[in-house]
């Protein structure tokens, strides 16, 4: 989840005002940029291990954990990093100089996250990846710490997470346990990788949000790296998609207003202004008024919390970020399917998106792709997903099939952009782990379940070493 930004005082009138923050999003195609976003957990290294610190346990907040990490990364690099401040605690990171665009922000239980600067190309992108690891490493073990990057944590208990002090998550903390049964799980033992994409107009936004949205369950099979949970096998290949069935569904999913004929930017707004708000901020300080209703609120009806002020731009933007569709819309479009991953897998999900996106050909085809069964179908596809993955049935095939038919429209898309990097290669040789799948080769859920049935002999805390980044 984001860092505090900064927040537009300018006052709501209508909802023409929240409509014209979203068409802002829209930029010619030279102006198109990529944004990768990937988390992943940290654990205590063996080495480093002590009674009050067991192997492979999460770094708490302090002592020795993440607060430390955060002063001794930007340490290491105070030309690249300025802190970000919560209550007078450093809880994220903001780059400056050669870091500029990018930022480091906090999961609730101190999943790292790298916020990727928007860049041009996806070389690019393994550039900023080799960087951000390389930098990482140092700090993390000198305090005799790692990370891996997995969809669901494959050990611990939710009681047994830590609790990282951002002032926003013990609103959602509060609030979470009131709206479904796994938001507290969402919060504390999940990582993900998304990509932010850029559109061209209002109607490319929504052929690019249907396209994606559909087969946002593809790519959740694709990218299914979650199979473990507290130290064995859980019955799902995305212990991560399945938490997301049951998480404040008002705000989660793939919400039917996006398949509708008249789907566009107002209708997208009319949709988030009927999703329960969660928080407000005056003055730099949060006020919980989780459950308000901002439509309510814009209409001048009393509601507690919310009585001496007026609704602002800033408001409204801030309320966007607190919506969970598997595709988010805000002046861009956030891809939020997958699982994190090894990073090769975490830059094919990039590079996936990209392919079929970013190309008008491939963004055709796409639709074509897709047109072939109706929204029903992929919003039911949801829901099975997550328990057999890439093997699910679907259609006269499985989703593999299906899979292997995206990846190849992604693979021209990227071949048409035609953009090398120095040895000569296009971006779509990024695509060459998924092409594995496509061929049959085992997703990353199904490879650690070999490992864990095989060479592990059920010992579920050799996936860390395996799996650090």
């Amino acid at each position: 989840m984001s860092n505090p930004s900064d927040h537009d005082e300018t006052p709501v009138t209508s909802v023409d005002d929240l409509v014209s923050v979203l068409s802002r999003g829209c930029k010619p195609r030279e102006a198109w940029r990529i944004g990768t976003e990937h988390e992943k957990f940290g654990f205590v290294r063996p080495e480093a291990a002590t009674a009050e610190r067991r192997a492979w346990s999460s770094p708490p907040w302090e002592p020795q954990g993440i607060k430390a990490l955060l002063n001794s990364f930007r340490e290491a690099a105070p030309e690249s990093w300025q802190p970000i401040e919560d209550k007078g605690e450093v809880i994220g990171l903001k780059g400056v100089g050669t870091e500029k665009g990018c930022s480091i922000s906090l999961e609730p239980s101190g999943q790292f996250e790298l916020s990727g600067a928007p860049v041009a190309t996806l070389h690019e992108t393994r550039e900023e990846f080799e960087r951000h690891f390389a930098a990482l490493r140092g700090p993390a073990r000198s305090l005799g710490l790692g990370f891996a990057s997995l969809g669901f944590h494959p050990l611990e208990t939710r009681d047994e997470r830590p609790w990282m002090p951002k002032s926003r998550y013990a609103i959602m903390r509060r609030y979470m346990p009131e709206v479904g049964a796994y938001g507290l799980d969402m919060m504390t033992r999940t990582c993900t990788v998304q990509v932010n994409l850029d559109f061209a107009s209002e109607r490319d936004m929504v052929r690019k949000m249907q396209v994606s949205l559909a087969l946002q369950p593809v790519a959740t099979a694709i990218f299914a790296n979650s199979p473990f949970r507290e130290g064995k096998p859980s019955g799902f290949m995305s212990g991560r998609a399945q938490v997301w069935t049951d998480t404040d569904n008002a705000r989660s999913g793939m919400p039917d207003i996006c398949f509708r004929d008249d789907f566009g930017f107002r209708s997208y707004v009319e949709w988030a202004l009927d999703v329960p708000m969660y928080f407000i901020v005056r003055d730099g300080v949060i006020r919980d008024v989780a459950g308000r209703s901002f439509r309510k609120w814009m209409a001048g009806e009393r509601q507690e919390g919310l009585e001496d002020v007026q609704p602002l731009v800033g408001d409204f933007e801030d309320h966007l970020t607190t919506l969970f569709p598997d595709v988010r819309l805000k002046q861009f479009l956030e891809m939020r399917g997958a699982d994190a991953g090894s990073p090769e897998m975490m830059l094919a999900q990039s590079a996936l998106w990209v392919g079929l996106l970013y190309d008008e050909t491939a963004l055709s085809a796409a639709e074509a792709l897709v047109r072939e069964h109706p929204w029903s179908d992929y919003i039911a596809l949801r829901a099975q997903i997550p328990r057999t993955g890439i093997e699910t049935p679907f259609g006269s095939g499985s989703v593999r099939d299906l899979a292997a038919r995206m990846i190849g429209i992604a693979r021209d898309g990227l071949r048409a952009r035609g953009l090398k990097d120095a040895s000569g290669r296009d971006e779509s040789v990024l695509l060459a782990p998924l092409e594995a799948i496509a061929a049959g080769g085992p997703t990353q859920a199904q490879h650690w379940l070999e490992r864990y049935d095989g060479p592990w002999a059920g010992d579920v805390t050799r996936i860390f070493p395996e799996a650090e980044v």
